[in-house]
């Protein structure tokens, strides 16, 4: 069995079929930085586990169901830019 695939079709690598690879090590990265923090400044295990899931889990949401399919490293990329030169344009309708 011969399957076509047209030449401008863009095939995305990712992990399982569902998270990308730049994605997949923004996360590892995150939480081994919340990971070290909470190491640092809490000694019991029930605070440390709660702030652990209250961090990393808004993170794992966005990066499984992402933003019409745009990896979060430039969905940042793009908050980042607009907070540091937002350009907001209102015109008013005259008529």
């Amino acid at each position: 069995m011969k399957f076509i695939i047209p030449q401008n079709y863009n095939f995305k690598n990712k992990i399982f079929g569902v998270i990308d690879y730049s994605t997949a090590i923004f996360n590892v990265v995150w939480y081994v930085v919340i990971f070290g923090i909470l190491q640092l400044l809490f000694t019991d295990w029930n605070i440390k586990i709660f702030l652990l899931i209250s961090f990393c889990f808004p993170i794992t949401l966005f990066s499984l169901v992402g933003f019409n399919g745009e990896p979060i490293i430039y969905v940042l990329k793009y908050l980042i830019k607009y907070i540091l030169k937002p350009k907001l344009y209102l015109y008013k309708k005259i008529g």
